[in-house]
């Protein structure tokens, strides 16, 4: 199993450099084009927030079970909350590793027959009452990740000779975000070492802070190879939606995260930045067009260009006990 540094590196403060600008966007149009991952520093973010994130998501993890379940997902039709170790499922499989969901901070919508159930994607959070500075800490993380993929997003676009502001509209007015605490408890006693199993994300961007654990891998030339975590910087991946909005030419990457062994734990701060749930992903223009080879369709697997249809989806695959507990109906979305 290669484990060197098997990302490239990019520095997101050289696009402000009139002499390093082009060197960058050549680079990121590089990474987003052929790898589909990639390493940011130069993003603005102090090491001191890094810290308190990962200190706040510690702090939850350390919390007593039942506080922790009294913020469980299966109190939330919204699919935010809490979800106990093993009770995520990747690919059908259970992973090892328990979570705390959180969203945009919003009041539930009424959804009525007629509308479209993605909607139930939006609403309000679940905070622990043993924990009150986590609600503070986590949406302004949310909100700082948000301006650097929102940033780093337009950067991309103009990489490929496309319009930086192409997908502005799409998440001006109400941006799905979503941030995951996650903890890797260790091995599972099956001996399977599944943290993760292996997936695609279907929104946009992903910015992921690891702590100095590891055990994430990403597909390269054909294999997994590791990427170890870099202090300062972020691992950014693409997701789906990029792929369809290119045709094909920017591609989602397989990604999965190994389990530590024995009894040590891995804590991750993966943030997902992502457009209105009603938002239609249209093809991004330019020339790169061209050298598109189109979107791999996967039958188990169908992607919509309805950006809530793609997240639905997701969901009541990876949370079928909230799904039958709240959205019977979506059971075969």
């Amino acid at each position: 199993m290669p484990s060197a540094h098997s990302l490239p590196v990019l520095d997101l403060s050289q696009a402000d450099d009139p002499a390093q600008r082009a060197d960058f966007l050549k680079k990121l149009h590089a990474a987003a084009r052929d790898t589909g991952f990639l390493h940011l520093t130069g993003h603005g973010v102090t090491a001191a927030e890094s810290a308190r994130i990962l200190e706040v998501t510690r702090a939850f993890f350390a919390l007593p079970e039942a506080d922790r379940l009294a913020v469980s997902n299966l109190n939330s039709p919204h699919f935010r909350g809490y979800t106990r170790i093993g009770h995520e499922l990747t690919g059908g499989a259970s992973d090892w590793r328990d979570q705390l969901d959180v969203g945009a901070e919003r009041p539930a919508p009424e959804v009525g027959p007629g509308d479209p159930p993605y909607l139930w994607l939006e609403g309000p959070n679940q905070w622990p009452a043993a924990l009150p500075e986590l609600r503070t800490v986590v949406l302004d993380w949310q909100s700082r990740l948000a301006a650097v993929a929102h940033r780093l997003l337009r950067e991309l676009l103009v990489s490929i000779g496309a319009p930086a502001d192409f997908f502005d509209e799409a998440f001006a007015d109400r941006p799905h975000l979503h941030t995951k605490l996650i903890r890797y408890p260790g091995s599972a006693p099956s001996g399977a070492d599944q943290g993760v199993g292996a997936h695609k994300d279907y929104g946009f961007l992903t910015l992921l802070l690891q702590d100095s654990v590891g055990g994430l891998q990403v597909v390269r030339d054909g294999g997994y190879v590791d990427v170890p975590p870099m202090p300062g910087a972020f691992v950014v991946n693409l997701g789906e939606l990029l792929e369809i909005a290119t045709e094909g030419y920017l591609t989602a990457t397989d990604h999965r995260v190994v389990s530590p062994p024995g009894a040590v734990e891995r804590f991750s701060v993966p943030f997902f930045y992502n457009p209105r749930l009603d938002a239609v992903i249209d093809t991004v223009p330019g020339d790169y067009l061209r050298s598109a080879p189109g979107v791999a369709h996967d039958a188990s697997n169908p992607l919509h260009a309805e950006y809530g249809r793609n997240e639905l989806k997701g969901w009541v695959r990876a949370h079928p006990a909230v799904a039958r507990r709240w959205h019977p109906e979506l059971a075969a979305v």
